[in-house]
């Protein structure tokens, strides 16, 4: 038996409990979790912003060993290191056709079976995003395990699996941003202080962090920022301020809400990109005129997990981990266990700290 973090019902308190998980089945691994970040997307799946079968064992950032594999599992083994994803493509989709992995409709099928019981009454649970890695032990399908290249530590390689691909691809990918641009980063949480250390590693110019948070200012100029702001009604106008009075050339939203969106997308110049990483709920509505949308010309796009391959873009960030380039401790303010996750919850829901990671 294992102990996990079982979401009994959606808004209901998290239960550590013990868990019964059975042998990897055919293309299954079975991996011993090292540690696993808390991630927002975790408190969305809780509260019912995004959908997730319950009772549930959340976690999907996390990396681990391998302690046993399925018949047919060729790409990884026994004492293995890996990294769970969260989101692995099907190969077989529209989307996977059109090389575009992180838009796999087939991604998130894990999460919808089964996977393990309950020890105490032997109800089904499922796997939160298909990983449940908010336990001690879980098992995934072996192409949602991928290998850890050396040279990473395994405990800090948990936030690979979802806010340093996400902040990484979101720099690197959907903003695409080039050496000399300015960038401001809204929301300095785990994502975001991932995001400001790929816009330091790409070469961006001024680099601006905003958070509703005073404290963070540490944080967000550790990590790569040459600015910060406190949030407030003239952001955007500040933002100008210190981008020559034109806006800034990319600006990356990480935090889920209309009004910080639509001010992301007010603080970015003519013929900016504005690029959305964070998760909102359907109640949040931004609006734009059409007028504005013709005169200023900028792009505006969503990004789901940092329009990312992991299989592809694992080595890279790791090369950039190994060189010190990328500090991957330095997004960790809190080091906890499963039974303080839920404590873990209420400092995001409280705008506190950056990225609380649970060690095994």
């Amino acid at each position: 038996m294992d102990r996990a973090a079982v979401l009994p019902a959606v808004n209901a308190p998290l239960q550590v409990a013990e868990i019964d998980l059975p042998d990897p089945g055919p293309g299954q691994v079975r991996v011993k979790l090292a540690a696993a970040g808390v991630c927002h997307s975790d408190l969305s799946l809780s509260n019912g912003t995004l959908r997730q079968p319950v009772p549930a064992v959340l976690g999907h950032e996390g990396a681990g060993t391998v302690t046993a594999v399925g018949p047919g599992v060729t790409t990884v083994a026994p004492g293995d290191r890996v990294v769970l994803n969260w989101a692995p493509s099907c190969g077989d989709c529209h989307f996977c056709g059109l090389a575009e992995p992180w838009l796999c409709v087939n991604a998130g099928a894990a999460a919808n079976a089964p996977y393990a019981t309950l020890a105490a009454d032997g109800s089904a649970l499922h796997p939160g995003l298909g990983t449940a890695a908010f336990a001690e032990e879980t098992v995934v399908a072996a192409h949602a395990a991928l290998p850890l290249p050396d040279g990473v530590p395994l405990t800090d390689a948990a936030l690979l699996g979802c806010a340093v691909l996400t902040g990484w691809g979101a720099i690197h990918h959907s903003a695409a941003v080039r050496p000399g641009e300015s960038v401001v980063v809204l929301g300095v949480g785990g994502v975001g202080l991932a995001t400001l250390q790929a816009a330091r590693i790409a070469g961006a110019g001024t680099i601006v962090a905003v958070d509703v948070s005073p404290a963070k200012e540490e944080l967000a100029r550790a990590a790569g920022a040459t600015e910060f702001l406190i949030a407030g009604e003239d952001t955007a106008k500040r933002v100008r301020r210190l981008t020559g009075g034109v806006g800034a050339d990319v600006a990356v939203e990480c935090v889920g809400r209309a009004d910080t969106i639509r001010t992301a997308w007010s603080a970015t110049r003519r013929g900016g990109r504005t690029t959305v990483v964070g998760i909102g709920g359907q109640d949040q509505q931004v609006s734009f005129s059409a007028l504005e949308l013709f005169y200023f010309g900028r792009t505006l796009s969503g990004c789901v997990y940092g329009n990312s391959d992991p299989a592809r873009d694992l080595p890279v960030v790791a090369g950039h981990v190994r060189s010190g380039a990328l500090d991957l401790s330095a997004l960790v303010t809190d080091r906890i266990g499963l039974d303080d996750i839920p404590a873990a919850f209420e400092a995001m829901v409280a705008g506190k700290g950056g990225r609380s990671l649970v060690v095994f």
